[in-house]
């Protein structure tokens, strides 16, 4: 790929107690999660590519676009830069409706300049219904897609977002997320997406960067990584693997959608609203969802029933379980399961077996 399709960062930051030592080479297009607990980096690097933080040694090109080179004393300010900015929780001015907060922004933007249209991100982030409001009478999920909205009415050529749900009960988080990712399908902006989340990371990004104690420890697309077993990702709770498929059918009277695999002729089912035949989607399989059998079972509930191979197996954070990722004929899997059961199936890196996955537990 091309440096005009790339964004190229690489950051040195010391600060007392804590240092940035990044060099990242991503994808200028789609959504990278940088993805790490809290103390990890990754708002630093943030603010690193927003020109918040100035990196004494530091490198940023965003697709062919120099906005820093320390080695030549080249620093781009802030203002000068053509990104988006959103926080975990939306400032908006308390004393103008949300149009008028959408207004400032987009008026400071030439005519030629305005990517994004006033109309175009209202629809985007549904908030017409919210245009004459004051801020003081919007909810925290209302407030934060208004100030999504700000930020994408600048008509940035790289949108960051730090943590935007971080402050959002689950309930609103759910409310939002559907927007972000039709922002994600119908915007051709490029999005840097700081979580801590494994959820919204597998719901939104196609690119991942671990990071941990200021260092990247990997970085790649999002369904290799989720599946390695070597990276912390594997030992969470909600540990599993983004897959990606195409609607080949939809069940009307089950309410079941049936999905192919670009690798493979497997199909798996999911419940789930209609979508048209064709379309692509993802989803994601949970570790803790996926059970394993020497012989495909004859009759079960369980409408899943795969063929797999055992890649490899790691202890667990809980001494009672293994993880053993598996290959669905080109398509990565993972499951969690008993080591007391392990050794009853007698695993061994090769070996054939059934993976069953209940069509209610695939997360799409």
């Amino acid at each position: 790929m091309s440096d005009d399709g790339m964004i190229d960062a690489r950051f040195k930051v010391d600060y007392s107690g804590f240092g940035l030592d990044v060099d990242l080479q991503i994808p200028g297009r789609g959504v990278t999660a940088l993805f790490g607990e809290s103390g990890s980096g990754k708002t630093t690097c943030l603010r690193c590519v927003a020109g918040l933080e100035r990196a004494n040694h530091g490198y940023l090109r965003v697709n062919g676009e120099l906005w820093q080179d320390s080695a030549v004393g080249f620093f781009l300010p802030t203002h000068q830069r053509a990104l988006g900015y959103v926080f975990q929780e939306a400032s908006l001015f308390a004393h103008l409706t949300v149009r008028r907060n959408l207004e400032f922004g987009f008026k400071r933007i030439g005519g030629a300049a305005q990517r994004v249209k006033l109309a175009q991100a209202v629809e985007l982030l549904g908030i017409d219904h919210l245009l004459e409001r004051m801020p003081e009478h919007l909810s925290g999920g209302e407030r934060q897609r208004v100030g999504i909205a700000r930020a994408l009415l600048t008509s940035p050529k790289l949108l960051l977002m730090d943590e935007p749900l971080a402050a959002l009960d689950h309930k609103r988080k759910n409310e939002i997320l559907p927007y972000l990712e039709r922002l994600h399908d119908e915007l051709d902006i490029p999005v840097l997406y700081v979580s801590h989340a494994p959820a919204e990371v597998a719901r939104l990004a196609d690119h991942l960067v671990l990071l941990a104690e200021g260092r990247a420890v990997a970085s790649g697309p999002v369904s290799e990584l989720m599946a390695r077993l070597d990276l912390p990702l594997a030992q969470s709770d909600d540990a599993g693997v983004v897959v990606q498929a195409q609607v080949r059918a939809f069940n009307a009277d089950y309410q079941l959608l049936s999905l192919g695999f670009a690798a493979s002729e497997l199909r798996i089912q999911v419940a789930h609203a209609p979508l048209p035949v064709g379309k692509q989607m993802r989803f994601k399989v949970q570790a803790r969802d996926v059970s394993l059998a020497l012989e495909k079972p004859a009759h079960s509930s369980i409408l899943n029933v795969l063929p797999v191979t055992v890649v490899a197996e790691v202890a667990a954070q809980n001494s009672a379980h293994v993880l053993v990722q598996l290959d669905m004929q080109g398509t990565p899997l993972l499951a969690r399961i008993t080591r007391f059961s392990r050794d009853q199936l007698e695993l061994k890196v090769g070996q054939a077996l059934w993976a069953q996955v209940k069509s209610v537990a695939v997360l799409a």
